[in-house]
């Protein structure tokens, strides 16, 4: 029967394959980037630089669930690998209080910027948490993890309740109704992937090939530049979205929102109907795109002339609409 560690192994094989891995490095930057990505793209969208809401668009939510499953995973993995040759507790402990401290700057700071969706249980608390709870998984066979992982991925399935719903059991992921946050990992079913990345380590390690793709070593500018990423992934999570929206909330000021957004931000605020109102802007955005039309509008700086342009267009939609 194979085993699940590395005792098979020389001992100069298991010195390589428990220091870092280049492979593991770029594939955490990756990641850091993907994150930026949809990051910058919701910033666009939350400052209304673009008309499109990226949060009611099911490719950008499975982006996003992408991201962090990708990082679960790799928490997983490195768990595995930082402790292919035996629990280094002084280590562990040192990770978790920095992922833990950095969690709780993530929901201090948002609960100031965004007090009523903070984030109280994000990627960070479930990396924290999951890291805790991944431990007894490190010695036992992959299958089994896997079994494990299975379980938690199917869990929201299977027992959800709203007698679940308690503010303080959110963490779990098992309740009916959803919290008002921005940014939900709680720890069904996430924890699932993080047993996955286990699993794939204690099986990958054994392997021969592990030893190769633990001496693998970038060596062109795009590799360098992701394994740098990979290796200040904490660091950019927690200061990128500073950035981000500091710069973009002053192009905000300056551009002011996109059309389509100002469109739909009046409409809902003369009371239209919000399943109509998409359409009708598309409609009258085509006869009155001009963004600085829309900024005199949403100022109540606009002279009657801008108004009576967009009344006109707005009743020609409203005929050309179909009755709901």
């Amino acid at each position: 029967m194979r085993q699940t560690d590395l005792t098979s192994t020389s001992p100069k094989a298991r010195t390589a394959a428990s220091q870092r891995w280049d492979a593991i490095d770029v594939a955490r930057g990756l990641a850091i980037a993907a994150m930026i990505v949809y990051h910058f793209s919701w910033d666009l969208s939350f400052l209304q630089l673009i008309g499109t809401n990226i949060l009611q668009v099911p490719a950008w939510r499975w982006f996003a669930r992408g991201i962090a499953g990708s990082f679960l995973m790799l928490a997983g993995f490195g768990l595995a690998l930082a402790h292919v040759q035996g629990f280094r507790r002084i280590p562990f402990l040192k990770r978790l209080l920095r992922v833990g401290g950095a969690a709780l700057a993530v929901t201090l700071g948002t609960y100031f910027a965004f007090p009523e969706s903070y984030i109280f249980f994000g990627i960070l608390h479930c990396i924290a948490v999951s890291s805790v709870l991944a431990l007894p998984f490190l010695r036992l066979p992959p299958g089994l993890t896997l079994v494990a992982a299975a379980f938690f991925l199917v869990g929201p399935w299977l027992f959800t309740s709203p007698a679940l719903d308690a503010p303080w059991l959110d963490w779990l992921g098992l309740g009916a109704a959803e919290p008002v946050t921005n940014d939900y990992v709680p720890i069904f079913p996430w924890f699932g992937l993080v047993l996955i990345g286990v699993a794939a380590g204690t099986w990958l390690l054994p392997q021969g090939e592990a030893l190769g793709l633990a001496r693998w070593r970038a060596g062109n500018p795009i590799f360098t530049l992701l394994i740098w990423a990979g290796r200040k992934s904490l660091p950019i999570y927690l200061t990128h979205q500073i950035v981000l929206l500091g710069v973009l909330y002053g192009v905000a000021q300056i551009v002011g929102p996109s059309p389509s957004a100002a469109c739909r931000q009046i409409c809902l605020m003369q009371n239209g109907d919000p399943a109509l109102c998409p359409s009708v802007c598309s409609c009258i955005l085509q006869q009155v795109p001009e963004r600085g039309l829309w900024q005199r509008l949403l100022a109540n700086k606009a002279a009657a002339e801008d108004n009576m342009r967009i009344s006109r267009a707005a009743q020609q939609c409203m005929r050309q609409s179909p009755p709901s």
